[in-house]
């Protein structure tokens, strides 16, 4: 079996789409969908179904994609430790996690890590949808809801707050003085909700089910930037808008959305002394910044 086949295999199951993998590879679309067919010839089963949303695996592509996953990380802990010359804490960490969370409380609190573990590197990579740890797409999730495998690690990270905020700008223009009874009749900036990933995201529905919002998106930091120019009101995490002071919050006493993240990995990852340091590091952060994310 040749491995370069093996690699092609991995990211068109991760990617679904030739086109994509042809990108992430370097390589010809048509030459990844031959070598695709001759392995398929190889193992005399089909390992795709082609469809027009693109390369879905069948059940025996499921089996080899556990497989191969498992040589792939087998092979890179491998050649970290090599690299690294066995080294406990040594390595590089990929971190899976949603944009606001990234951008405004796993980023701005990585120092003390660095600090404490220089030999550790740090990939925070960045999904609107949930991280499939099982296709090796990072080393450590930080998931909105528990995932739903039973052969990956999960612990609860932490729970964290949601208000309703507004801008001075859009109170003081707002057509209707804003209150507890009228909120369907302001101006709504929220998530489309038709495409969200996780109904944890639906965040409307503990409030109110009478909103039609006049600006939607998918990005919940599009959705920041809007609330903060006046657009209209909108509820977002405490840690990313309390880091705002021109933003106002309102109905703090009658309005509170609360969600929770998970961590989320693979026992073979969890093994690894950098891996497992990570996954310590941001237990503790929880911890140590929790004013941030679940403030009175």
């Amino acid at each position: 079996m040749n491995w370069d086949d093996i690699k092609i295999f991995l990211e068109v199951a991760r990617c679904e789409r030739l086109s994509e993998a042809a990108k992430r590879l370097n390589v010809d679309a048509s030459t990844i969908s031959r070598r695709l067919h001759k392995l398929e010839e190889n193992f005399t089963t089909k390992l795709f179904e082609r469809t027009v949303d693109g390369h879905i695996l069948t059940h025996e592509g499921q089996r080899l994609l556990r497989s191969a996953c498992k040589m792939e990380q087998d092979a890179n802990n491998a050649l970290n430790d090599i690299k690294n010359n066995n080294q406990p804490n040594a390595g590089r960490v990929r971190i899976g996690v949603t944009e606001a969370f990234g951008n405004f409380f796993i980023a701005p609190n990585l120092l003390e890590l660095q600090q404490g573990f220089t030999n550790i590197q740090i990939d925070l990579l960045q999904f609107s949808r949930f991280v499939k740890i099982s296709r090796n797409e990072a080393d450590i999730a930080i998931a909105v809801e528990p995932p739903k495998s039973t052969s990956m690690i999960v612990a609860k990270l932490c729970d964290y707050k949601l208000q309703l905020y507004a801008h001075p700008n859009y109170i003081k223009n707002a057509q209707f003085p804003i209150t507890l009874t009228n909120l369907n009749q302001q101006k709504w900036v929220s998530y489309v909700d038709n495409l969200l990933f996780t109904e944890q995201l639906d965040y409307l529905k503990d409030i109110t089910n009478q909103v039609k919002p006049s600006f939607r998106s998918t990005s919940v930091v599009s959705q920041y930037n809007a609330i903060k120019s006046g657009l209209g009101i909108g509820v977002l995490p405490c840690f990313l808008a309390d880091q705002d002071s021109n933003l106002i919050k309102l109905f703090t006493n009658d309005i509170e959305v609360v969600r929770s993240f998970y961590l989320v990995t693979h026992p073979e990852s969890k093994r690894l002394t950098h891996v497992a340091t990570v996954w310590e590091y941001l237990k503790m952060l929880v911890q140590k910044k929790s004013h941030i994310l679940r403030p009175n």
